[in-house]
């Protein structure tokens, strides 16, 4: 087995579960797990980037919140 027919072993089960898993990254629990993981992100982050960079690490963190469980 190929590399490209990995790649498209991949595809086929990712369409064929495509609701459960837009189930799963709109949940309660990945909400919850994306909230925590983010925060501590933006908090690493505005530690090792210069203070003018906040609102924008702030931002990319909203970004990505809004993607990713149901809040």
């Amino acid at each position: 087995m190929g590399l490209d027919d990995l790649v498209n072993s991949g595809k086929d089960l990712f369409e064929q579960n495509k609701d459960k898993i837009d189930g799963l990254l709109h949940s309660e629990q990945a909400e919850q797990v994306s909230d925590s993981l983010l925060e501590k992100g933006a908090d690493v982050a505005k530690k090792i980037a210069p203070d003018q960079f906040d609102g924008a690490i702030d931002g990319v963190r909203g970004t990505i919140d809004g993607a990713v469980g149901n809040e």
